[in-house]
């Protein structure tokens, strides 16, 4: 019936009562209307048609300023909601309307801001709290979420075993009241101070879960543990070749290993990835699970796998001096950048070196060569030799290169976190990032031309009126680029950055620019890549981290290896792609939101020893309750507007706090703080302002 409903309102321009679409489809019984009732409520939920305040039913597509998605809300209390369109809506906290964090919503969007109308859906199947106890002793579940504006009541039996301090999953059974739940504990993850529970708590937030179930537990346990004579069958064999890996130095899932030749004035790369597919079959318990988590979830120094350990760290890891069973991706490439032929083939492979970053910066970078790397120097060193024709190719093309940091956790024996370090990109991750963005691209554009269903990694084309919007803001600041925003190419955005990369604000200016863009994600229908200024772009060299890449994979045995290419397998996948590119979508949203989430804490845990010490930073971010500080190790902390002398306003035009008419605080000023507070429990950083920079 939803297809009906639909089709007959795509024909009308107005809203349509229930009894009017019920004339209007014919219908005569009692149940018939009631099943339209609940298809017209279902359509509702799912953001495909509109309720009026009158009882008036249209398409959602027919009202040009209603937009749906994902309500999240940020520290402050104001949200931000991700539509179908891939971009952010801000929604003010007044504007919320009683919608909570995770709520499907749908909003009213005027001059480029969201108010929430309708709440269709709330995501309160699985909460993650804390027992404790109320006034009058009593066990309590406490919700860790303070963004989610509701309270639970746990079941007589969920209590019992219990204790105070004990973190718990709990599962919703009912509303009660309004905003009011009946819950049950389905996981205890641990007490609060016990090691690796702080992290394992935000990952089951955020459901992310190590278990599997026993028929994949099962299916691990009959797996063969080394590679079989049986297996190698139509498989090209390389384990003569020198094929290495090169990974951080804490790496056990090894995905990817490289090859280098010369042929002529043309380079020979291999690049030869871990055949998860041949053991983790379509239809499998394994599978489902893979599907499920949708990627691995590297939290702090903690990682939790897509693929059990067996699978992750044994079987489908490219360990060194081990036969694995692989699919390589084999091109020969021009010196300049041009993939002028390419084979893609099963194989088998034993990686001669387990090579770290470290260790072969020593060697690009030093020419410090450590012990037991001598046979590879030559070889290493070809490869930089192409690594840097490539990296020209895509900055030619249009490679947008935000160069941005990130922070990395160091933590004890007891996942208490004891620093907080960047982490770096040098030549050997550089060279790493090119040769598997050019296998991605050769991959792709394989199946591509084949004409055959496939998952892309897309990266859409960013809204004009946003790069405006930011470049005024470049202007207020004092920086004029003469750069049209029509017809936006990825060439524009990299001639953005390089106009500001000498600007004292760089570092903020890139971060705000990259949020100006839309996001990366999976879609059968391939646009391209804009970030990486690719007309057609895969995930192919992560299977063991990334089920999207172990989609590609099992394709590439459907099509390549196997050859099938029949209607029926077609049509399939045809059906299949696009909610699993969905899916695998969002799950990679929730792993980014729970590393995000863990990194914040344990930035706050850290701080926590520092209290009363003074930090030189630069302000990163204005708002308007004060101003945010980051400091060189990109630890950011708040300074509230009511530490400040004086009385302030928040001018958002220019992202400044003003007093007597004259800016006093804007963005990039250096400023010299003191640290007043820290909280691990609240995930928060305090700053109070020491001294300013009147250089700035």
């Amino acid at each position: 019936m939803k297809e009906e409903i639909i089709a007959k309102l795509k024909e009308e321009n107005k809203g349509l009562t229930l009894i009017e679409i019920n004339d209007l489809l014919g219908l005569n019984t009692v149940e018939e209307y009631k099943e339209l009732q609940k298809e017209i409520t279902t359509l509702v939920s799912d953001g495909l048609i509109h309720k009026s305040k009158k009882d008036k039913f249209i398409l959602m597509e027919k009202c040009s300023s209603l937009l749906t998605g994902i309500l999240h809300i940020n520290k402050n209390g104001n949200g931000f909601v991700d539509t179908k369109y891939d971009e952010d809506t801000f929604i003010r906290r007044e504007n919320l309307n009683g919608a909570v964090d995770g709520d499907f919503v749908e909003i009213d969007v005027q001059n480029d801001e969201g108010i929430i109308v309708n709440i269709l859906k709330r995501d309160l199947n699985l909460i993650v709290g804390e027992i404790v106890k109320d006034k009058k002793n009593n066990l309590i579940f406490k919700l860790d979420d303070k963004k989610k504006q509701i309270n639970i009541k746990l079941t007589k039996e969920s209590l019992e075993h219990l204790v105070e301090g004990h973190k718990v999953l709990v599962q919703i059974i009912k509303e009660i009241d309004k905003n009011l739940y009946l819950g049950k504990v389905v996981k205890v993850i641990g007490h609060k101070n016990d090691p690796g529970v702080d992290i394992m708590t935000i990952a089951c937030k955020h459901e992310i879960f190590l278990d599997i179930s026993e028929t994949a537990k099962k299916q691990v346990e009959n797996m063969e543990t080394v590679v079989s004579n049986n297996e190698l069958v139509n498989r090209k064999d390389l384990r003569n070749e020198m094929i290495f890996t090169i990974d951080g130095d804490d790496t056990k899932d090894i995905d990817d290993a490289i090859s280098i030749r010369k042929d002529c004035n043309n380079y020979i790369l291999g690049v030869h990835i871990a055949d998860v597919s041949h053991y983790v079959n379509e239809g499998t318990p394994l599978y489902d699970s893979a599907y499920e988590k949708g990627t691995s979830a590297y939290l702090a120094d903690t990682v939790l796998p897509m693929l059990p350990h067996e699978l992750s760290n044994g079987i489908c890891s490219l360990n060194e001096g081990v036969d694995r069973l692989t699919i390589s991706c084999e091109m020969t490439i021009n010196n300049q950048g041009k993939v002028l032929d390419h084979d893609i083939f099963l194989s088998v492979i034993n990686s001669k070196k387990k090579m770290t970053y470290k260790n072969v910066n020593k060697i690009l970078l030093e020419n410090n060569i450590p012990e037991g790397y001598e046979p590879f120097v030559n070889n290493l060193k070809l490869m930089q030799e192409l690594a840097n024709i490539l990296r020209k190719e895509k900055i030619n093309r249009g490679y947008i290169d935000f160069d941005l940091d990130e922070a990395k956790i160091v933590q004890d024996e007891n996942g208490k976190a004891i620093d907080v370090i960047k982490r770096t990109q040098d030549a050997g991750e550089k060279l790493i990032e090119d040769f598997m963005i050019i296998a991605n691209e050769t991959v792709a554009t394989h199946i591509y031309n084949m004409d055959l269903p496939f998952v892309y990694r897309i990266h859409g084309t960013p809204n004009s009126e946003k790069i405006e919007d930011f470049l005024n803001f470049v202007k207020l600041l004092g920086y004029r680029l003469d750069i049209s925003t029509v017809d936006l190419t990825p060439k524009k955005m990299q001639e953005i950055l390089e106009n500001l990369h000498d600007k004292k604000e760089f570092e903020i200016l890139s971060d705000m620019l990259l949020r100006s863009m839309k996001k990366a994600i999976y879609s059968s229908n391939n646009i391209g890549h804009f970030g990486l200024a690719s007309k057609i772009y895969t995930h192919f060299t992560s299977p063991i981290r990334r089920f999207p890449d172990l989609m590609v994979h099992t394709l590439l045995h459907k099509y390549l290896f196997e050859n099938k290419i029949d209607m029926e397998t077609i049509r399939y996948y045809e059906n299949y792609l696009p909610s699993a590119c969905e899916h695998a979508s969002k799950k990679e949203v929730d792993a980014q939101e729970a590393e995000r989430e863990v990194l914040d804490m344990k930035m706050a845990e850290y701080m926590e020893n520092y209290i009363g010490q003074t930090y030189n930073g630069i302000i990163s971010g204005i708002t308007n309750f004060g101003l945010f500080v980051k400091l060189p190790n990109l630890i950011e902390g708040l300074v509230h507007i009511s530490s400040l002398n004086g009385f302030y306003t928040y001018v958002p035009e220019l992202l400044s706090l003003v007093c007597d008419n004259k800016i006093k605080y804007s963005l990039g000023q250096n400023v010299k703080v003191k640290l007043v507070g820290a909280s691990k429990e609240n995930s928060t950083i305090d700053f109070e302002i020491v001294e300013i920079d009147s250089g700035n």
